[in-house]
C-alpha cells in the first residue's frame, strides 16, 4: 500500500477537523449569497477552493466555517449575523452532505452518518462591538469559537499585525475570554500577537484554539505561534491548526511579501491596493521576481517542529481555504489533505500520530471546553460587564 493510500484509508476512519474555511465570505464577496450561482453540489474549482465534491475527496469529516466580517464593516454585527445565515442556507440546501454541529458529541455523530459536521467561528473580536450580551448571541445562534482579533487591533486586544496598544488584554479582554470560557465558547488565538497569547493563556480557564497558525520558529511571521506559547499549550489542553497559506509557511514568502509591498509604497500604492494601476505595479514586480511557492514538505516542517515544541496531542489543521488567494503546490484547494498526510507518512508518523491529528485533537478540546463551561456556569452567572467600566 502506498503512503497515499494509506492515508486514505486513515481519512474514511478519521477524516479532518478542519479549523477554519471562508467559504461564507467567498460567497459574499462573489456572488453576495447567491447560493445557485455558486452551487457547491458541483464543482466549483473555477471560483473557489471548497466544494462539496472537493471535501468528500479531500476525507473532510468536519469544518468550522469562519463568519468573518472586515473590521472596518459599518455594523459588523448584522455583517457577521449574514454569514451566519449564510451558513444556515448551506445546511439547509445540502443536509445529506452537512450536518449541523455545535458539540463534541454532535461531530462524532456526524462521522458515524457520513456527513461533514458543520460548526462556525467568528473570526475577530470586532463582531460583538464591545458587548458581551451580542457575544452571547453568537454562541446562541450556533458560533463555536471567536479568534479575539483579525488584522487589526480590538479595542480590548492587540492584533499581530497591528501596532501595539494594550500591551495584550485589557480588563475587558480578560472578561471576553472568561465569559468565552463560562458559555463554552473556544477562544482562538490566531491573528492576535503574541503578548496577547499570553495573556490569554494566563485568563483561560479553558482550553485555547490556533484555528489557522503556523510556527514562528520556522516561519517568522508575526501571525505564527512562538515556541514559549507553543509549550504552554500541554498545560492549558488546547490546540494549534498548522495552516497552509504560503506566506506563513515560506520564509521566502516572507520576504518577497515584504518587497513585493515596499516596492507598492515606493510607487505611491497602499500595499493592498487592487485598483488597476496598482495590481499593473504589482504584476511588474512578480513578472521581475517570481513568487516562491509554498509546498506540502514545507507544511509538515510547521507539524514536525510544532510536535516537538506542543506534543501530538495538540496539533490540527486550519488550511484557510477561501481565504487566501495562494495555497501550497499540492495543496491547491479541500481536496489535498490526504497528500499532507501521505508526506508525514513518509516521515515515520503513525496512524495513531495522524488519528489525533485529524479527528481526534479536536474533538477532544471542544468537549473539554464545553466541560468547563458546564462547571462554570453552576458558580457563575452571565457577566453584563462593560468596556467603559473595566477599562477606563
Amino acid at each position: 500500500m502506498t503512503s497515499g493510500e494509506a492515508a486514505r484509508e486513515l481519512l474514511r476512519e478519521f477524516p479532518v477537523v478542519d479549523g477554519h474555511n471562508d467559504l461564507p465570505w467567498a460567497l459574499r464577496e462573489q456572488v453576495r449569497y447567491d447560493l445557485d450561482a455558486r452551487d457547491i453540489a458541483a464543482d466549483q474549482s473555477a471560483h473557489l477552493h471548497t466544494d462539496i465534491p472537493r471535501l468528500r475527496a479531500g476525507g473532510v469529516g468536519a469544518q468550522y466555517w469562519s463568519v468573518y466580517v472586515r473590521a472596518d464593516a459599518p455594523d459588523p454585527v448584522a455583517a457577521t449575523l449574514e454569514q451566519i445565515d449564510c451558513v444556515r442556507q448551506l445546511l439547509a440546501r445540502h443536509p445529506e452532505d452537512l450536518r449541523p454541529a455545535l458539540t463534541a458529541a454532535d461531530m462524532e455523530a456526524a462521522r458515524g452518518e457520513g456527513r461533514i459536521a458543520s460548526l462556525m467561528g467568528a473570526e475577530g473580536g470586532h463582531s460583538i462591538a464591545n458587548s458581551l450580551g451580542t457575544l452571547r448571541g453568537l454562541y446562541g445562534l450556533g458560533v463555536r469559537y471567536m479568534t479575539l482579533t483579525h488584522n487589526d487591533n480590538v479595542d480590548w486586544a492587540d492584533s499581530a499585525t497591528d501596532e501595539p496598544r494594550a500591551g495584550g488584554l485589557t480588563a475587558f479582554g480578560r472578561e471576553v475570554v472568561r465569559e468565552m470560557n463560562r458559555l463554552g465558547m473556544l477562544v482562538d488565538l490566531s491573528h492576535v500577537a503574541a503578548t496577547t497569547m499570553r495573556d490569554a493563556l494566563d485568563a483561560s480557564s479553558a482550553p485555547v484554539i490556533f484555528s489557522h497558525s503556523s510556527a514562528r520558529a520556522v516561519c517568522d511571521h508575526p501571525r505564527n505561534v512562538p515556541d514559549d506559547v507553543l509549550e504552554r499549550l500541554p498545560a492549558n489542553g488546547g490546540m494549534v491548526m498548522v495552516t497552509f497559506v504560503p506566506k506563513f509557511v515560506l520564509q521566502a514568502a516572507v520576504d518577497w511579501t515584504a518587497a513585493a509591498d515596499e516596492n507598492m509604497r515606493a510607487h505611491g500604492f497602499h500595499h493592498l491596493d487592487t485598483t488597476a494601476e496598482a495590481m499593473k505595479v504589482h504584476r511588474a514586480f512578480e513578472e521581475r521576481h517570481p513568487r516562491p511557492v509554498a509546498t506540502v514538505p514545507a507544511v509538515a516542517d510547521h507539524l514536525d517542529h510544532m510536535r516537538e515544541a506542543a506534543g501530538i496531542d495538540h496539533l490540527g489543521i486550519g488550511g484557510d481555504y477561501d481565504g487566501t488567494a495562494f495555497t501550497p503546490d499540492g495543496l491547491a484547494d479541500v481536496s489535498g489533505y490526504p497528500n499532507l498526510l501521505a508526506e508525514l507518512l513518509d516521515r515515520g508518523w503513525s496512524k495513531a500520530d495522524l488519528a489525533k491529528l485529524t479527528w481526534k485533537n479536536a474533538v477532544r478540546v471542544l468537549d473539554a471546553a464545553q466541560d468547563v463551561a458546564r462547571g462554570l456556569q453552576t458558580t457563575r452567572p452571565p457577566s453584563n460587564a462593560r468596556i467603559e467600566d473595566l477599562d477606563r
